[in-house]
């Protein structure tokens, strides 16, 4: 996933793939084992999400 995407099937695929990442680092998470280390990488996974999403919808 290192490649620049350009295309809107293959860039609505890229965030398809991390938005599921997503919801398998939340399922996998154990509430009453998180620590703040966990919830700052969650942070950081939905900001990556976020930006890129902006990034994308500028160019579709």
């Amino acid at each position: 996933m290192g490649n620049a995407v350009y295309e809107k099937e293959k860039q609505l695929k890229y965030l398809e793939e991390r938005f599921n990442m997503l919801l398998h680092m939340l399922d996998s998470l154990d509430p009453e084992a998180a620590d703040l280390e966990d919830i700052d990488r969650l942070i950081a996974v939905i900001d990556s999400l976020e930006m890129k999403y902006e990034q994308f919808k500028k160019s579709w």
